[in-house]
């Protein structure tokens, strides 16, 4: 039986998680990604390259972010997040968001994903999801 999950039981599962699919619309289309993230109990801090995604997330920063932990067909819990992106561009912010990103995964960098070109790489881009609604289902235990 389906059943759903409580605020505080879905918010730990997103405390406790690391990788989540972002989704977001990206040219009219629906377009999902996984990120590896840290949430502060408000927000869910991410960085990345500028890519498809960052473009998507500043034309429309409107998202939702999915995680879930799966044993098998009939017994799994998933949980939705709402919230909209917002870069963080104040230098203290983002070197305290990047200290928690990097404290979390310190051989994650985003650079690891781009071909470096003569120009160089770009900066990463650090963000957040503001959260404003977060829903959960789970099945079976």
């Amino acid at each position: 039986m389906i059943k759903d999950l409580s605020q505080d039981k879905a918010r730990e599962m997103f405390r406790d998680g690391c990788i989540a699919r972002l989704a977001c619309v990206s040219e009219g289309e629906p377009y999902v990604v996984p990120v590896n993230y840290v949430f502060d109990g408000e927000s869910v801090l991410v960085h990345s390259l500028p890519g498809r995604k960052i473009t998507a997330m500043r034309a429309n920063p409107r998202v939702c972010l999915q995680i879930d932990e799966v044993e098998d067909e009939l017994n799994w819990t998933s949980v939705l997040a709402f919230g909209n992106y917002e870069e963080i561009t104040n230098v203290q912010e983002r070197s305290h968001a990047m200290s928690h990103l990097l404290a979390n995964f310190p051989r994650l960098t985003p650079v690891e994903s781009v071909i470096v070109n003569d120009a160089g790489t770009p900066d990463p881009i650090v963000f957040r999801i503001r959260i404003d609604k977060i829903t959960g289902l789970r099945e079976g235990n």
